[in-house]
């Protein structure tokens, strides 16, 4: 072993040392690791910083923009909605939600699937009484597999797609994982319909505010244009999937009436609405009504400049026993009252004119960059961020619109990944789908950040023969095994490492290694990038491994323990059906 590999095998084991140690952040990790292999000159100081120029950088900042944009824009919500009422027992509740992320995770970034689908399974279990730790892992599971299907659904694939464009000149396209993976998701899918019942029963979920929260009240007029004017309360409701109640109707401004089921809707009736947040904003979204706080704001140019936040009135608030309209809120503060809840307690006047209590729930819209000012300024301390769009108008079209050009033309080549997938990300912040700042906060810059510092580090295995040792070593193992078997075992490995490294870190330091033993063997390097690529973006066994595992681990009341009686039969269908997957449709022995 040279002076070159033992400075190498040394950074990259220091490196998977603080990645299990986890007292410092990944990427500080990466960015120690690469000025440390400067430093031993394995990487030349010309060569440093190439990894953030690397087309992967791009295409996994750009996807999660891409992602971001359409969950805000409402278009899958849309879509599951003629579903959701009718998934009514347990069985068909994973079903439809896995099968769902499963197929979404496909075509954008996983973790940004599961993120959209996660409010509608919060809103199904409330209907239905399922407990919602029965739902959410099979949907993080599913959301891992369908990750396998395509070139950009995780990122373990795309770093794949550069190390097999580095060893032969061509890197995988976007459909070339897609016979594997969808063998493998249609088995795991399969698997967590019945599998579901291996989770631990009765256990409470730990969701904060975000997800638990009393029901608001809010006022919205009825436009002279809306599809409501001469329909009925009831249809109204019914619309709104019975999620929403109209409390009152105020008409002429002044005159107040409780209605009932039957009483016609009028232009221009102000209709007090009362139910949670998600709820209000898409009645509103669909009805098209019109919130009372619909005004310019002062210095605000477009929408994008406008933060709806939610928050409690503190006992110190200025604001304690006075109402919007004695507080001068707009016209002091700069912001709009959208509604207001009182610890569950129905509310009889109009919100202009009650006065506020502590402890009161309030949503507020203000300017995005005077958030936090304003609700110092009003004595108000933030829930968690729930990312509302009370009267806000999505862009589905626009959304819909861009994702299919995009995947059309990376599926047939006439546009390279990395450009398709920035340019979505341009478009769909040009179009307004997302504002610029939920675009750059939806970038995991973290992850871009390790994957720069790693991936000059990582060469290093290559540039010094490190690759070629411990291939060598892994042939021996596997002496007497058939081709299948040392496939298997390759999957297996990147199985067991990525739970203790971040799943781009496990691809960067075993797709080489898999690819060298392919070659000591004499089999074709394809399926094994392939098993590498598999078993990194399977971590089915803990909640740390992968980020889709952690999110729903609070809101599903999980424990460390509990992924394992899921994951670990799921794992083992993997490896199997994966290895024979990979087998037929990458054939191991060279012609």
């Amino acid at each position: 072993m040279t002076i070159d590999q033992m400075l190498s095998f040394g950074i990259i084991g220091a490196v998977i040392a603080l990645l299990i140690w986890d007292r410092l952040r990944y990427d500080l990790v990466g960015m120690i690791a690469l000025l440390a292999s400067v430093a031993a000159g394995i990487v030349p100081a010309k060569e440093a910083f190439q990894g953030f120029s690397d087309d992967i950088v791009v295409i996994v900042g750009s996807a999660l923009v891409v992602s971001a944009a359409v969950g805000r824009s409402g278009v899958v919500e849309a879509a599951m909605r003629p579903l959701t009422a009718r998934m009514t027992g347990v069985w068909t509740q994973v079903a439809v939600l896995a099968g769902a992320v499963t197929m979404l995770s496909a075509i954008v970034k996983n973790i940004g699937a599961l993120a959209i689908f996660m409010p509608i399974a919060l809103q199904v279990a409330r209907r239905s009484g399922t407990p919602v730790s029965l739902l959410l892992m099979p949907m993080a599971f599913g959301s891992l597999l369908g990750g396998l299907m395509t070139l950009v659904g995780t990122s373990p694939n795309i770093i794949v797609s550069r190390v097999r464009a580095e060893m032969t000149g061509e890197p995988f396209h976007m459909f070339d994982f897609t016979p594997v993976g969808l063998v493998i998701a249609l088995v795991g899918v399969a698997f967590l319909t019945v599998g579901y019942r291996l989770l631990p029963k009765g256990r409470a979920a730990g969701a904060g505010p975000a997800f638990n929260i009393d029901d608001y009240t809010a006022e919205a007029r009825l436009p002279a244009g809306s599809q409501f004017v001469g329909r009925t309360v009831e249809e109204l409701e019914s619309f709104g999937e019975n999620e929403v109640t109209v409390a009152a109707i105020v008409r002429e401004n002044y005159r107040r009436y409780v209605p009932s089921g039957h009483w016609v809707l009028f232009a221009d009736d102000i209709l007090v609405l009362e139910g949670d947040t998600m709820a209000l904003g898409d009645l509103v979204k669909r009805a098209g009504l019109r919130m009372m706080h619909d005004k310019d704001q002062e210095g605000v140019e477009n929408e994008d400049d406008i933060a709806v936040v939610e928050a409690v009135v503190e006992q110190r608030s200025a604001m304690i026993g006075h109402s919007i309209e004695e507080v001068n809120l707009r016209e002091r503060f700069g912001a709009n009252l959208v509604a207001l809840s009182r610890r569950g307690r129905p509310i009889r006047q109009r919100l202009r004119r009650i006065r506020l209590q502590s402890g009161d729930l309030v949503v507020l819209q203000c300017r995005q960059a005077a958030v936090s000012d304003t609700l110092a300024e009003l004595g108000c301390l933030p829930l968690a961020e729930r990312n509302l769009a009370i009267g806000r108008t999505p862009k589905r079209a626009a959304a819909v619109a861009v994702l299919g050009l995009t995947v059309t033309l990376v599926a047939t080549g006439l546009v390279p990944v990395a450009i398709a997938f920035f340019g979505a990300a341009v478009a769909m912040t040009a179009l307004k789908v997302v504002s610029l700042r939920d675009a750059y906060e939806a970038i995991e810059w973290p992850i871009l950040v390790l994957l720069g510092s790693l991936i000059p580090v990582s060469e290093t295995l290559r540039t010094t023969g490190g690759t070629e040792l411990i291939a060598g070593f892994l042939s021996s193992l596997s002496q007497g095994l058939p081709p299948a078997g040392a496939l298997a075992m390759i999957m297996v490995a990147a199985m067991a490492v990525t739970p203790f490294l971040n799943n781009a870190a496990t691809v960067l330091v075993m797709a080489p290694i898999g690819a060298s033993l392919a070659t000591h063997l004499g089999l074709r390097p394809d399926a094994f990038l392939m098993a590498v690529a598999i078993g990194a973006g399977c971590d089915f066994l803990t909640p740390i491994g992968h980020q889709c595992n952690t999110l729903v681990m609070g809101p599903g009341g999980y424990r460390f323990g509990d992924y394992w009686r899921l994951g670990l039969p799921l794992s083992i269908m993997v490896v199997v059906f994966g290895t024979t997957a990979i087998a037929i449709f990458w054939p191991l022995v060279p012609h």
